[in-house]
C-alpha cells in the first residue's frame, strides 16, 4: 500500500467510527494455552482476563498448577487442593467474561489436556503461556515429547542475573524447570523477574479507575482485597503475569529479547517491556467488553 493511501485510510478512521462503522479489525494470530497457579497472587487472574479479551489471540485451554506447599500453608490453604482451588477461581472469571470466552479449565489431568490441545490440528500456531511453576508443562512434555515441536513456551520465571533460587516460579519446582529448559527442545521465551516485577499498578488506580469499568473489572480488583496476612501492602500491587499478554498478543517488536545458552541450545530472554502499553491495552479491552455485555 502506498504511503499516501495508508495515511488517507488512517485519517478516515474517526469519521468511520462516528458513522457507526467498526474500528480497526483484529483477528487471532495464535492459539494460547494459559497455565498458572491461580490460587496464588491475583495477577494470574488479571493476565487470564487480559488474554481472554485480547482479539489477537484465541485462548483454547486454561490449566491450573499447584502452589508451593509451604506458601499454601502460610496462606491458610490446603496444600493438596491449590490447583483445584485455582481452577475454581478461573471458572468464576470465565463466567463473568461471558459465554463466548469459556475455554475448558483443567486442574486434574492438566498434562493430558495440554497434550491433547497441542496435537489438535489448527492453522493458528500454538503458544503455552505459563505464569507459574513449570510443573504442568514438564508433565505434558514427559507424557508426549513430540509436542515440543508443535508449540512454543512463554514463561514468567527465573532471573536475568542467574540467582534463580530466590525466584518463586523456578524455586517451586526446580526439577520441572530444569527438565523443560535443559532436556527438551521446545522454543522458550523467558520473562525474568527483573522484567515482570516492573509491572505494577497503584492501589489508587485500581480503586478509582479499574474497578468502576465493569463487573469483571470489579471482580478482579476484589481479588486483591483477600491477600494472605503475610503480604505487606504498599502503594502498588503486582500485575506481574501480564507480560504473558505482551509476548503473545502484541507485535513481536513489543518484546525485545537477548539469547542465553542453556546446555546445547539457546533460550530467548525478554527485556525492556512496556508496562504502560500493556495496562492501557487491558483497560481499553475492559471498557469494550463492558459495552458489549
Amino acid at each position: 500500500m502506498k504511503r499516501r493511501h495508508l495515511l488517507g485510510c488512517l485519517a478516515a478512521l474517526p469519521l468511520a467510527q462516528a458513522l457507526g462503522r467498526p474500528g480497526i479489525v483484529q483477528r487471532p494470530l495464535a492459539r494460547v494455552i494459559v497455565d498458572n497457579d491461580f490460587a496464588g497472587d491475583p495477577d494470574g487472574l488479571v493476565a487470564l482476563a487480559h488474554q481472554l479479551l485480547a482479539p489477537a489471540t484465541r485462548t483454547v485451554l486454561v490449566t491450573a498448577s499447584a502452589l508451593d506447599p509451604r506458601l499454601a500453608r502460610m496462606a491458610g490453604l490446603d496444600p493438596e487442593r491449590t490447583a483445584q482451588d485455582g481452577a475454581r477461581r478461573a471458572r468464576a472469571l470465565l463466567r463473568l467474561a461471558g459465554p463466548g470466552l469459556r475455554p475448558p479449565v483443567v486442574a486434574d489431568g492438566a498434562a493430558q489436556a495440554i497434550v491433547d490441545a497441542a496435537l489438535r490440528d489448527d492453522p493458528l500456531p500454538l503458544v503455552l503461556a505459563c505464569g507459574g511453576p513449570l510443573t504442568n508443562v514438564a508433565a505434558a512434555l514427559r507424557l508426549q515429547p513430540a509436542i515440543a515441536a508443535r508449540m512454543r513456551l512463554v514463561w514468567i520465571g527465573g532471573t536475568a542475573a542467574g540467582d534463580d533460587g530466590a525466584e518463586y516460579n523456578l524455586a517451586t519446582d526446580v526439577a520441572a524447570a530444569r527438565f523443560v529448559l535443559e532436556e527438551t527442545r521446545i522454543p522458550v521465551l523467558q520473562i525474568p523477574s527483573e522484567e515482570y516485577r516492573r509491572f505494577q499498578v497503584s492501589v489508587a488506580t485500581l480503586n478509582a479507575e479499574v474497578a468502576p469499568l465493569s463487573p469483571l473489572a470489579r471482580w478482579l480488583v476484589d481479588q486483591y482485597r483477600h491477600l494472605p496476612p503475610f503480604v505487606r501492602l504498599g502503594g502498588t500491587l503486582t500485575f506481574g503475569d501480564s507480560p504473558l499478554v505482551t509476548a503473545t498478543a502484541f507485535d513481536p517488536a513489543a518484546t525485545p529479547f537477548t539469547t542465553r545458552t542453556v546446555g546445547d541450545r539457546e533460550i530467548r530472554m525478554a527485556h525492556s517491556l512496556d508496562p504502560q502499553l500493556n495496562f492501557a491495552d487491558f483497560t481499553a479491552l475492559l471498557r469494550a467488553h463492558a459495552r458489549r455485555a
